[in-house]
């Protein structure tokens, strides 16, 4: 079951009936009224650190088909909760304040329900629920001292849209004993980074200005500090994983390494009545692309730029009046480089009419996002009320075009380009050409729905993935479930085509979308046909064999 949406539903209803978790501590045990029913959901909340009980927690129940039909308990001294319903399926909630609040068995996005009146034991759940992590540390100089006002930046590896992406999670600046801190966080896999300049630092003109003498500057104090990962990388490839889990409290220091600065010489062929531009640069990071603040940049002679930057790969771009945009990826590894817009590749200005399925009546949120094969999110724009986006200047390459919205999945099926169609989401862009082209979407409008079982016995817990064909073409097809208690799961939002239902238990660790790895559970997965036009629920014939990780 997947909660993200249940999940807002019960803070909302929760904070209407003023069954918040602020005053928890102390309080006696306090009943939400129950509803009358022949059944039991009962158990005991324990923390994952120990599986010590948890009193004073709350614990709420939601009828997965009648969501405005909640229950809430506070726990007693040992941990103990209980709820009398009827016959039903229900997603069982618990928060408490210091810990990460969590669904029954969650994964994710996902977890299991709790279904009544099937035959199943309901009166012994485990309901756990893990400490806050945090994750402090300092940033220190090359002396040991430390550097105040560094950004630290944490990234994380997230799956909530339904597709694997580093983004950028949070942003903490350090204070004057150089320390940082961020908390709470939950389980996870993280990244840090950390930008800043020194402080004794000055960069002189590598070129004598006319009628200026030269700049008498100690060449070691030409320094920069280049952006630094965990632990100890100068390139977000290179960086380690931080896996955290529920109670962590890692402390992760770094230690700043001077290197000497790189000036890079940018001649431009912009004419002076035209003005000139500052050419810019970006680096690429874990999904995305970021604007870099160089350490200086100055006209050293007309249409003469000096950038001074850390070595590193970056995209160095240059735009002005009566000039087309142009960018080059360059390694800048050596001092006083030169550069010309004639070694760069020219950008081309890209636009899009969406068009959305013909049974939609209503315009949703639509956001499209342009992924190069390193699966990198080159550009992202948001879709216009009137079906419009315009993605600006985009270098050439092929890319895949992703959709994503909160209001429904989306999936573009076609592409039409000067009277030409093309099936599928991939799109050439060609250097210096502008490109307008046509979007067609398919919406995903049915559900799947079947039952997950090992040698004829319900499976609870077991991740479920909807396997599309050709899955390396087609990775926004995917589609994820986790098992209810009586092996039951529903994969919503699903576009029509040619399918494989597998199942894996304790498969939440595995790199799914990986065609290499899901093809080894999908070779024993059932196959199914979602036809066109298919608005409500098609059934998986047979119940799909959970499989071991």
């Amino acid at each position: 079951m997947k909660v993200s949406t249940l999940r807002s539903k019960f803070s909302f209803v929760l904070v209407v009936l003023g069954l918040t978790t602020a005053h928890s501590g102390g309080v006696a045990q306090q009943n939400w009224p129950q509803a009358n029913g022949p059944y039991r959901i009962a158990g005991t909340v324990v923390s994952t650190a120990g599986a010590v009980p948890l009193a004073q927690t709350r614990v709420s129940i939601m009828n997965v088909k009648n969501r405005k039909d909640v229950q809430s308990v506070l726990t007693a001294e040992d941990g103990r909760f209980e709820f009398h319903v009827g016959a039903g399926k229900y997603a069982l909630h618990g928060a408490k304040r210091g810990f990460i609040a969590a669904d029954y068995n969650e994964h994710e996005q996902f977890s299991t329900a709790i279904v009544t009146g099937a035959g199943l034991n309901t009166e012994e759940l485990i309901l756990k629920l893990a400490p806050s992590a945090a994750l402090v540390g300092k940033v220190l100089d090359e002396s040991g001292d430390p550097v105040r006002q560094a950004q630290v930046t944490l990234w994380r590896d997230d799956h909530s849209a339904g597709l694997s992406r580093i983004v950028r999670f949070r942003i903490e600046t350090t204070d004057d004993r150089g320390a940082y801190e961020f908390t709470p966080l939950d389980s996870g896999s993280y990244f840090l980074s950390v930008t800043t300049s020194p402080w004794y630092a000055v960069h002189p003109p590598s070129i004598a200005q006319e009628g200026m003498p030269p700049a008498a500057v100690d060449r070691s104090l030409d320094v920069v500090y280049p952006p630094t990962f965990y632990e100890g990388a100068t390139e977000a490839e290179d960086a380690s994983p931080i896996p955290i889990r529920g109670g962590d409290r890692l402390e992760l220091d770094f230690r700043l390494i001077p290197v000497p600065a790189v000036h890079v010489f940018f001649h431009t062929d912009q004419k002076p009545e035209n003005g000139y531009q500052m050419p810019f640069l970006q680096r690429r990071i874990f999904d995305g692309v970021e604007i870099q603040n160089p350490g200086d940049s100055q006209m050293v002679s007309p249409g003469v730029f000096q950038i001074t930057t850390a070595p590193g790969k970056y995209d160095v771009s240059l735009s002005g009046p009566g000039t087309g945009s142009k960018m080059m990826e360059v390694d800048i590894n050596q001092d006083r480089q030169e550069l010309t817009p004639s070694s760069g590749e020219a950008l081309s200005s890209v636009s899009a009419s969406v068009h959305l399925p013909g049974d939609e009546t209503q315009s949703p949120q639509l956001f499209l996002m342009f992924r190069d094969p390193q699966r990198r999110t080159v550009a992202a724009r948001q879709v216009s009320g009137e079906g419009k986006v315009d993605f600006g200047e985009i270098p050439a390459g092929t890319y895949d075009l992703q959709v994503g919205s909160p209001d429904g999945m989306f999936s573009v099926a076609r592409i039409s380009s000067e009277g030409r169609d093309t099936s599928g989401h991939t799109l050439k862009v060609t250097p210096g050409s502008p490109l307008s082209v046509d979007l067609y979407l398919v919406g995903g409008s049915a559900s799947v729905e079947g039952f997950a079982k090992r040698a004829g016995k319900p499976v609870a817990g077991a991740m479920i993935v909807l396997v599309p064909k050709h899955p390396e073409a087609n990775r926004e097809l995917f589609r994820r479930d986790q098992s209810d208690l009586d092996g039951s799961f529903t994969l919503q939002n699903v576009v029509p085509g040619t399918y494989i239902v597998t199942a894996i238990a304790d498969g939440w660790d595995l790199d799914w979308s990986k065609p290499g790895v899901i093809s080894n559970y999908a070779k024993n997965g059932q196959t199914i046909v979602v036809p066109a036009h298919a608005e409500h629920t098609v059934k998986v014939p047979q119940a799909v064999e959970v499989q071991p990780k």
